[in-house]
């Protein structure tokens, strides 16, 4: 077994689960390249790869919700990153809402299941 402690970023992006160090929540799900692992470590602060706007993004960097590594396991490929967080501000998701799973099926319906932590357009403008 290998001893090196580093994703295996050779099919591209790697999954980073956030995941709330107090509670044990999942907050959101986000993608990770060498630059962005590099990053995390150097920062004690999440890095994700944005696949939509294809550039590097600092969580929280527009919104101050910055998350605080607490401390950062692989699966056993190394090929799915778990970040355990402090997620400063309350709020994970870009939508204002505590996670990205606010959605939740049950019985035939979805309700919404997390709070709303802020307004979207007030921070982004959109």
């Amino acid at each position: 077994m290998s001893t090196d402690f580093r994703p295996d970023f050779s099919k591209g992006l790697v999954p980073a689960i956030a995941q709330d160090v107090a509670t044990g929540e999942v907050l959101m799900l986000a993608y990770m390249n060498e630059e962005a692992w590099q990053r995390t470590l150097a920062t004690g602060e999440a890095h994700y790869w944005s696949r939509s706007r294809s550039e590097l993004w600092h969580k929280g960097g527009t919104s101050g919700h910055v998350q605080k590594v607490h401390s950062i396991r692989l699966d056993c490929d190394s090929d799915t990153i778990l970040l355990r967080i402090e997620q400063v501000g309350g709020a994970a998701c870009h939508t204002g809402r505590r996670s990205c799973f606010y959605r939740e099926w049950r019985n035939g319906a979805v309700s919404e299941c997390s709070p709303v932590m802020f307004d979207p357009r007030a921070v982004y403008g959109r």
